[in-house]
This record gives C-alpha cells, structure tokens and sequence, in this order.
C-alpha cells in the first residue's frame, strides 16, 4: 500500500546515490520494520531529513467543506492533485529497500517482503505538509503516493506506492503538476520480487 517498509542499508549509501547532504542523520540505524506515525527519512531540497510519517491535516477540508478528520499515510494518484484536502501540500521522495505487504485471515496472516531484484533502492512520490501548533510546535509531516499495483504485487495487494525512476526525481520534486502526474503510474513489470518473510508479523 504501503503500511510498513524497510530502510536498512547505511544512510550515507543513500545520500551518496541521491548526491544529497544530511540534517542529522548521520546517525541513523538501518530500520527494519517502519510503521506510520514514526519519524521516516525523506528526500526534499537536495537534504535527506526526517518527516512524519502520516499527515495530520488540521484545518484541511474536504469537497464538502467539513475538515478532515483521518490521518493520511497514503494519497491516491488518482486524486492527489484535485482534492481540496491536499491543496498546497509539497513534494518529497521517501527512498526505501522494500516494502512489506499481508495476505490472508486474520492470525494466519502471510507477510510479503517485497524488493527490487537487482537490490536497488526504491523511491516513493510522497506529498508533505507543515503543521504549526499552538505553542510554536511545528511538525513536517509526509504521506506516499499510491496507485493500481503492476503485475508483481497485484495478487497480494490492490495498490501499490508509486515508484520513481532514479532519472525522474527531479521532476517530481520540482517539475509542474502535470510533469509530476505523469510520472504517477505503476512501476514496469518483472522489477520488483515478493517473497515470505518472518522478519516481522
């Protein structure tokens, strides 16, 4: 969807790949099993930094007028652009190894860890916001972008984050809406492998 990811090679071998510089990072762990509402590294600026994972939209309102009451981890491609709620929010990328996904019923749940197969990093379009709260507390926040999931994941779940070509992160981050939108599609088929894991239930 995702719901839960993992970063777990060294953050300088990320930054080396994005040519980006740190904001106290330089001790971040390798992160096995990130869930929402955790502080996550994202890609803004040219500055690998920590946001939110999940926006919390005060003062946002829906088409309806009435605010938004849920915290938004996940945006739709399909609406990101047009909804009211998500209007002048920012861009970021949240780069990643994999991503974990489950299937079946409940306490006999499979969990997929699903990963590029040529062991690169991944790269989810994700929308941020700044939340100013009374007292002068000020919190980034960020959400990943999804869409219809490619041929890889489509039996185990019904979305998937939209993934960005390394070439194309420019575009997202600082191109137009409609240069951005059109990068928002699923991910070219036979990249990515799922595979059951333990490593967390």
């Amino acid at each position: 969807m995702p719901g839960r990811y993992f970063l777990t090679r060294p953050i300088a071998d990320v930054a080396a790949e994005l040519g980006a510089s740190l904001e106290g990072l330089e001790e971040e762990p390798a992160r096995i099993n990130v869930a929402p509402g955790e502080q996550v590294v994202v890609l803004q600026d040219g500055t690998l930094k920590h946001m939110r994972w999940g926006i919390l939209p005060v003062a946002r309102k829906n088409a309806r007028g009435r605010p938004v009451m849920e915290t938004i981890i996940n945006a739709r491609s399909e609406t990101v652009f047009d909804k009211s709620a998500f209007e002048g929010v920012g861009r970021a990328v949240v780069p990643a190894d994999g991503w974990y996904e489950w299937t079946g019923e409940k306490r006999k749940k499979t969990v997929w860890r699903i990963a590029p197969k040529d062991g690169g990093l991944l790269y989810f379009a994700a929308i941020t916001d700044r939340w100013e709260a009374p007292g002068g507390i000020v919190l980034d926040q960020v959400a990943t972008v999804t869409c219809e999931p490619n041929a890889d994941v489509r039996d185990i779940h019904h979305r998937m984050g939209v993934f960005l070509h390394r070439d194309d992160l420019d575009t997202w981050l600082h191109g137009s809406v409609e240069e951005a939108s059109a990068l928002m599609r699923p991910y070219p088929d036979g990249l990515l492998e799922a595979a059951h894991t333990t490593d967390i239930t």
